[in-house]
């Protein structure tokens, strides 16, 4: 496994392969890697000849008051990880090779930024103002550095990955977007980095989101309760709970925007703190 750490070395591990003709698969990650992660490596080493995975943690896409600074970084474990996967190149670059000048410019190293309209605006992108501003900035310029063929995101966070397809596509940016479906524990709870903030007894509090998710596909789908109804009592479940819901929306799967009644391809998504870790979730619904 080759380790990366500038845009040189990293074009320099590929050009042979891109001599060959060979594929590259990308997945894009911020580290802690856990199974989730490396079930996109599972995925993309399915689809591609050549599997390159970043490490990078990008603070253009957090806001003032969260956890830049405090986010898990386990390099060597994570590149322990890597490497039992098979693994063929780890791009791990600083932030000054990915933001020249950040050092002294931290709160605008970067005058361009990529903007997706619309998407951006509800869920996430109404309670974390320039979040994704941030996410298809970072993506925008890794898609530049590793020039894939493919790239491989999680279902997890199903608003980015609505957001980086609309981008790739309105950009003409000649990668393929290949979605992997989330991976749970066994009690529900989607796997995430910041499921290490949670104690034990929290992990299994926290998978109340998914039991109250999929009860909520179960009312949509037998057409029990109205969209309004099904995230009115949704929040009150949560609430009830423990959770702090920052949002819990029935959407059209296409739009992000509120679903309608006419809409037949909906997600259902939720955001909830449990104490100061965010979690979020989502579950389709076709009717």
């Amino acid at each position: 496994m080759i380790i990366a750490k500038t845009i040189s070395e990293l074009q320099q591990a590929l050009s042979t392969s891109r001599k060959e003709g060979k594929t590259i698969g990308f997945v894009p990650t911020m580290g802690n890697l856990h199974q989730g992660h490396l079930s996109l490596v599972e995925k993309a080493k399915e689809v591609a000849d050549v599997v390159v995975v970043s490490i990078f943690v990008n603070p253009t896409q957090f806001g003032p008051n969260e956890d830049f600074d405090s986010y898990p970084r386990t390099f060597d474990a994570d590149c322990e990880k890597l490497d039992s996967q098979s693994t063929d190149i780890v791009f791990a670059p600083s932030v000054d090779e990915v933001y020249p000048g950040y050092a002294s410019n931290k709160t605008q190293p970067s005058l361009t930024k990529v903007h997706v309209e619309q998407l951006g605006k509800q869920h996430c992108g109404a309670s974390r103002p320039g979040h994704f501003d941030g996410v298809t900035t970072i993506v925008s310029k890794l898609f530049n550095m590793v020039r894939p063929d493919i790239a491989v995101f999680g279902q997890k966070d199903f608003q980015q990955i609505t957001i980086i397809r609309r981008m790739v596509q309105d950009l003409n940016i000649p990668v393929n977007i290949i979605s992997a479906p989330i991976l749970r524990e066994e009690n529900g709870l989607a796997m995430s980095s910041r499921n290490g903030y949670l104690s034990a007894s929290e992990k299994d509090q926290a998978a109340g989101i998914y039991r109250i998710l999929t009860w909520a596909k179960q009312q949509l789908e037998e057409h029990k309760l109205s969209f309004d109804e099904v995230e009115q009592s949704a929040v009150k479940q949560l609430n009830d709970q423990g959770f702090r819901v920052d949002y819990f929306n029935v959407s059209n799967a296409d739009t992000l925007q509120v679903a309608e009644t006419s809409d037949k391809n909906l997600v259902i998504l939720v955001a909830a703190f449990l104490g100061k870790v965010r979690l979020i979730d989502n579950i389709q619904v076709t009717l």
